[in-house]
């Protein structure tokens, strides 16, 4: 059976959306983009070029002086309003979902509730925004803080997810009072698209937002524009270091969040059924594309294969299909190129002393078209290896096996990333010693990412970024600090 294809007229049209104007085709380059799921072209998009990203910043800078003064409660009830519509609205984005990177039309409906909880949670925030007084230690004087937007922050968000991505940073962004330029992935378009449309559908001002959709050239032009007071990048950190390169020029301040290799740790005393599911959705989630996802598992050796076991069976229950199937529970990766990787990585892993549990190969038939993989089960994978020292970005699950605490710590704390862990255990001890060793920006217990809430912090340490998105840090992250001191002695008598 021939796997469907999102229809063409439930697609946003407005690749550029600039000041008051949506506009149907950018300056730059036209893009044939391709649908993952049969490796057909959706729609031909002429995106932007550095002329579009510079209207953009022209439009941002004239919204910012009305935008950072607005009242915080009338910019609290434009954030309710948007967070209404994006519920309301929710199933609007599914064609855009599936369409752009093949996410599956089972998980879709959730990125618009969840786009709807962020400007909620940072809606209350609008209004709360205040600084604070410091007691001076010698003359009199009235010293405080407050806190002010940065003005124009330019968004560079990843295909893998792109609405989440860009809610999680302008929630807290425009909360702040900065207003936005926000760069659509060009393999990865839509879902920002339907966004900015919905922002400007529930009133926002024009030019608080705007959006250009391209490719690596747009996000150059951004990164060096002098009308951008802060970037934010979401993404790999091969990427990372052309935009620190690029923005170091004009001591530009950027936000990053990057990559991941995040592990899971499983001791011997965990409920191994509830903990092969949790590890399981490292491969599953967002296709196996996701930067927190748990793809490094350190099982002790005690309960390794019945591990092994328990998570191989619940993989071939995996149903990988057609993304407009309910049924589907994991689509395509995202291009014939990205696939070609995987597998190569796949096969050095084994080259390197690791054994294929399951999956390993493209799959064929009625996946023949489109770019899927199995879920991939690599066994006694050495910890130093390529594929389990490095970003697979795909449905590939390593494991290695572990005899103590202290050398499970070790296992996991090896590698340049530190974007997110997750440990399973009964023992609160353990629970606490563990995660208080950990190099990682967020740790679940016994969890595989409950916390991903708009109201905690989410970043990473060492190669994973830093600055944090979410939460009171998140709204930081979008605030400059300054200090103002006054002095209250009363001025000379005169003689």
């Amino acid at each position: 059976m021939a796997f469907r294809q999102p229809a063409l007229d439930a697609l946003p049209r407005y690749p550029l959306i600039i000041g008051e104007t949506c506009e149907e085709g950018g300056s730059g380059a036209t893009l044939a983009h391709i649908y993952p799921g049969t490796g057909s072209v959706t729609r031909e998009i002429a995106m932007a070029n550095a002329a579009d990203v510079d209207r953009a910043v022209t439009a941002a800078r004239a919204a910012f002086p009305a935008w950072r003064t607005m009242p915080g409660d009338k910019r609290r009830d434009l954030f309710f309003r948007l967070a209404a519509l994006l519920e309301a609205k929710a199933a609007d984005f599914v064609p855009s979902l599936i369409a752009e990177n093949g996410s599956i039309s089972m998980a879709a409906p959730y990125m618009g509730y969840d786009a709807a909880q962020k400007f909620r949670y940072f809606g209350g925030w609008c209004d709360k925004i205040h600084g604070r007084t410091i007691p001076m230690w010698s003359a009199p004087a009235h010293d405080y803080v407050s806190y002010e937007p940065y003005g124009v922050v330019g968004i560079i968000v990843p295909w893998n997810g792109p609405l989440f991505a860009a809610t999680m940073v302008m929630a807290p962004a425009l909360a702040a009072g900065n207003c936005v330029v926000l760069k659509s992935p060009d393999l990865a378009p839509y879902s920002a698209m339907k966004l900015v449309e919905l922002i400007r559908e529930a009133g926002f001002p024009p030019g608080v937002v705007n959006l250009v959709t391209g490719a690596a050239d747009v996000g150059e032009a951004m990164v060096s524009h002098p009308g951008i007071d802060k970037i934010q990048f979401i993404g790999s950190g091969n990427t990372a270091r052309k935009v620190l390169a690029n923005a170091a020029q004009s001591l530009k301040p950027c936000g990053l969040e990057l990559g991941g290799k995040s592990a899971v740790i499983v001791f011997d005393d965990a409920d191994l059924r509830n903990a092969a599911q949790r590890g399981l959705t490292g491969a599953v989630s967002a296709n196996g594309q996701g930067c927190v996802n748990g793809t490094r598992l350190l099982v002790q050796r005690g309960v390794y294969e019945p591990y092994l076991q328990a998570l191989t069976a619940m993989a071939g229950h995996i149903n990988v299909g057609d993304p407009m199937d309910q049924a589907t529970t994991m689509g395509p990766v995202i291009s014939q190129t990205a696939l070609d990787r995987i597998v190569g990585m796949v096969r050095r892993g084994v080259g390197q002393g690791g054994r294929i549990v399951t999956g390993g190969e493209r799959m064929g038939g009625d996946h023949a078209n489109g770019y899927f993989l199995p879920v991939t089960i690599l066994a006694d994978v050495s910890n130093d290896s390529e594929i389990a020292q490095n970003e697979v970005f795909g449905p590939v699950l390593v494991v290695t096996p572990f005899d103590t605490e202290e050398e499970a710590i070790a296992l996991a704390n090896a590698t340049d990333y530190g974007l997110g862990a997750y440990v399973h255990t009964q023992n609160l001890r353990r629970a606490h010693y563990v995660t208080g060793q950990l190099q990682a920006g967020q740790i679940h217990v016994n969890g595989s990412g409950e916390a991903m809430q708009p109201n905690v912090p989410f970043g990473g340490w060492k190669h994973s970024g830093h600055g944090r998105l979410g939460g009171v840090e998140g709204l930081h992250d979008f605030l400059q600090p300054k200090n103002i001191w006054m002095s209250l002695t009363p001025p000379a008598e005169n003689a």
